[in-house]
């Protein structure tokens, strides 16, 4: 998947900067763009907790204007809840896949979800 592979990159490239010690997890926020496109941006928190989303807004890093974007204009039935599927499996893939998935592994949590919504959780330290 063409998709995937440029996700791979930017995210491994991301993954290369020194992230701070304290981090206790990541999160993929994910913003509507004016042109039928999603941004999803990458932030560190040092906090993380299951029984509060506001968790990610305790931002300690952030990829900030590195944004990977995702076309959704030829999907007729776009909405953010498949939006919001399809680039968690793209997270998924590359937690099991991925070039440096043991670095968004070494925290807490991983989420994802729009800025003004409910996170999903798509990692989980043991």
């Amino acid at each position: 998947m063409e998709i995937y592979i440029e996700f791979e990159k930017w995210l491994s490239k991301l993954l290369e900067n020194d992230m701070p010690d304290n981090t206790a997890a990541y999160n993929f926020n994910i913003y509507e763009e004016e042109d039928e496109t999603y941004g999803v941006q990458l932030i560190a928190s040092d906090e993380f907790s299951e029984d509060d989303d506001d968790w990610a807004c305790s931002e300690i890093w952030s990829s900030e204007e590195e944004i990977f974007y995702i076309d959704h204009s030829d999907e007729k039935d776009a909405d953010r809840e498949r939006g919001l599927e399809f680039i968690s499996q793209l997270i998924s893939d590359y937690l099991e896949k991925g070039e440096k998935a043991d670095k968004l592994k070494a925290v807490k949590a991983v989420g994802a979800g729009f800025v003004d919504g409910d996170l999903k959780i798509l990692y989980k330290e043991a």
